[in-house]
């Protein structure tokens, strides 16, 4: 995958969640339309790679 698009994708979900802040109700049904199933992964895999990072440097 390119990086640059991998960016753009993260980009944009993240703005889709600020949008959801906003507007709860639009903000939901434009995520779950803007979302694939890979982008969906790909959030939550960097969502876990996160904590663990966050969790290992606390207990360090």
């Amino acid at each position: 995958m390119d990086s640059g698009r991998l960016g753009d994708m993260l980009v944009g979900a993240a703005g889709n969640v600020a949008g959801t802040v906003v507007d709860p109700r639009k903000g939901l049904s434009q995520l779950r339309s803007a979302i694939s199933g890979r982008a969906l992964v790909t959030v939550a895999a960097g969502l876990i790679i996160g904590f663990l990072v966050a969790r290992s440097r606390r207990r360090a």
